[in-house]
């Protein structure tokens, strides 16, 4: 099977880490940031991830692939319940989170920058929506400061570094990949449980942290 990202994206980190999870192969295809035609001529239009499927066919959306392949086997591995909770605390995170990241992956050496073309595409698009990376920028220190408060109350919730509930569930897919980018941003303490539970994780799935790009 063939699986084609973005390094940088989130949705993408959930469908690798169930091919790491279930200790399966899978060939990483990096599509770049301005590439319309190829996702495009797979599936009607420009996204990420895409699998295709060992019968040649394509399916995209990141838990769509997450299921798929989980269950190939019968023999599925999320089988935790999920913590309203962590839905919660994600769904917060989410409303200024990107301010913090955006600005650094458009800076980052990724596969899917590799040319300045690329590179514009993506910056030109999430600037549109999200405002000017140099400002994000120079606001980075107050959105630390809020993250690491959230990030406390992340703590209590993380029951072991194997499984966010204890028993791996969907709410790992989830948020592994969050806490995978936010290692890009410099200077953001991590409480030690949820240190400890990203390291495990990012081992786990053999998906590299971004510390080597930290900005």
């Amino acid at each position: 099977m063939k699986l084609f990202i973005y390094d940088h994206c989130p949705f993408c980190v959930k469908a690798r880490m169930i091919f790491g999870l279930k200790d399966l192969p899978v060939r990483l295809v990096t599509l770049l940031s301005d590439d319309e035609i190829t996702p495009t001529s797979m599936i009607g239009k420009k996204m990420a991830p895409i699998l295709q499927k060992d019968d040649g066919s394509y399916l995209p959306e990141s838990m769509d692939i997450v299921h798929y392949v989980d269950n190939l086997d019968g023999k599925p591995l999320l089988t935790g319940k999920t913590n309203p909770a962590i839905a919660a605390w994600l769904q917060h995170t989410a409303t200024y989170v990107n301010k913090l990241l955006l600005p650094r992956f458009a800076n980052a050496d990724f596969e899917e920058f590799a040319t300045d073309n690329a590179r514009r595409y993506f910056s030109d698009k999430k600037q549109a929506a999200s405002g000017d990376f140099a400002v994000l920028l120079a606001d980075s220190a107050d959105l630390i400061a809020q993250l690491e408060e959230d990030l406390a109350t992340l703590s209590p919730l993380i029951q072991s570094s194997e499984a966010v509930n204890g028993t791996l569930s969907e709410d790992d897919i989830h948020l592994f990949p969050l806490l995978r980018s936010l290692s890009i941003v410099a200077g953001v303490a991590l409480p030690d449980n949820v240190e400890a539970y990203r390291n495990h994780m990012a081992q786990r799935v053999d998906i590299p942290l971004l510390f080597d790009m930290e900005q």
